[in-house]
């Protein structure tokens, strides 16, 4: 069974640049209160007139082109994200439009900050059996539409950023490519790290009293303890069953690839593994936690800076909501 192969990558993020100190003057906060509790110093916003779609047409544009590929040889898209443009249908109903991607199979997929892992896998799945031939597979989120921007959710409002990644797959030989996944979830702890509405559940159904009554039931709410708490765990078990799975040692990777979201759970997950922390790539202090689009665009900037070479070992691992962890070992 052929693995498949990453041909094409690209990203795109705003060009709204909200830095620390921009942050401090909407709400009680500081550059150094924010650097010491995340490592970020910036981060990008989308703007009124702009949404998911729009970052996941320019990333998937960029792809494409790396990849030679015509939008006619594309056959499926998966998209990872938790902010699409409505409700319902997904990001991925626009790409096929814009793109003019011709019957197609597409949908979202909710997987959180796992969300581009989770989507890899299932394409991958997908091209090894044969179904399809070429998907591109997209991590797009324009998470800051969602939070509060205010002192009270300023917990939230100053990690994240919005952005997105996409990579075009097509199969390859069974010695390079995608050539392991892994994915969990743990729903028991769910409510450490979620956003309550809008929902089918009665608090959260759309009516004005709810609205009214509950707003803060449409924002996203963490415990940052017990995320950190469980995500240093998560992290090192999902890489080191990426690499029991293919007969790895860390020393054989290259590069790991983490979901951006907090530089202590990267520098707490790298001491834990006993390795050294540069041996993990670190965007996040310009772009924040962009959720499912971290992952593909970390990858990307990785690769321009020339950290990822043809034959090399990398591992990309993340952690979410869900709470969903997730980890692919890929061969370049």
């Amino acid at each position: 069974m052929n693995n498949s192969i990453i041909k094409g990558i690209g990203y795109h993020v705003p060009s709204q640049v909200v830095t620390n100190d921009d942050l401090s003057k909407i709400m009680d906060t500081s550059d150094e209160w924010i650097q010491t509790r995340s490592g970020i110093k910036e981060r990008r916003w989308v703007k009124e007139d702009e949404a998911a779609s729009h970052l996941a047409i320019e990333a998937s544009k960029k792809a494409i082109m790396m990849a030679n590929v015509s939008p006619e040889d594309i056959d499926l898209v998966v998209v990872g994200t938790i902010s699409s443009d409505y409700f319902f249908p997904g990001v991925s109903a626009q790409l096929q439009a814009e793109l003019g991607l011709d019957k197609i199979a597409a949908f979202d997929l909710k997987a959180a900050c796992s969300g581009f892992v989770y989507s890899l896998s299932v394409a991958d799945q997908f091209l090894k059996t044969g179904m399809y031939k070429t998907a591109l597979v997209v991590g797009a989120e324009a998470q800051t539409k969602f939070i509060n921007k205010s002192t009270e959710g300023r917990d939230i409002a100053v990690l994240f950023g919005d952005g997105a990644g996409a990579v075009i797959l097509e199969p390859g030989d069974s010695h390079s490519g995608v050539l392991s996944t892994h994915l969990h979830c743990d729903g028991k702890d769910l409510k450490y790290l979620w956003m309550e509405g809008p929902g089918s559940s009665g608090a959260c159904q759309i009516n004005i009293d709810n609205i009214q009554q509950n707003p803060s039931h449409y924002e996203p709410h963490m415990n940052g303890k017990k995320v950190f708490q469980n995500a240093v765990v998560r992290f090192p078990e999902v890489i080191q069953e990426a690499l029991d799975a293919n007969d790895l040692s860390i020393d054989d990777v290259a590069l790991v690839i983490p979901h951006q979201a907090n530089l202590r759970i990267i520098q707490a997950v790298a001491k834990r593994m006993n390795v050294p922390v540069d041996k993990f790539y670190a965007n996040l202090q310009r772009y924040g936690n962009t959720t499912a689009a971290s992952i593909p665009i970390a990858l990307c900037e990785a690769y321009n800076e020339g950290k990822i070479s043809k034959g090399d070992i990398i591992i990309l691992a993340a952690f979410g909501a869900g709470f969903t962890w997730a980890s692919a070992a890929i061969k370049w």
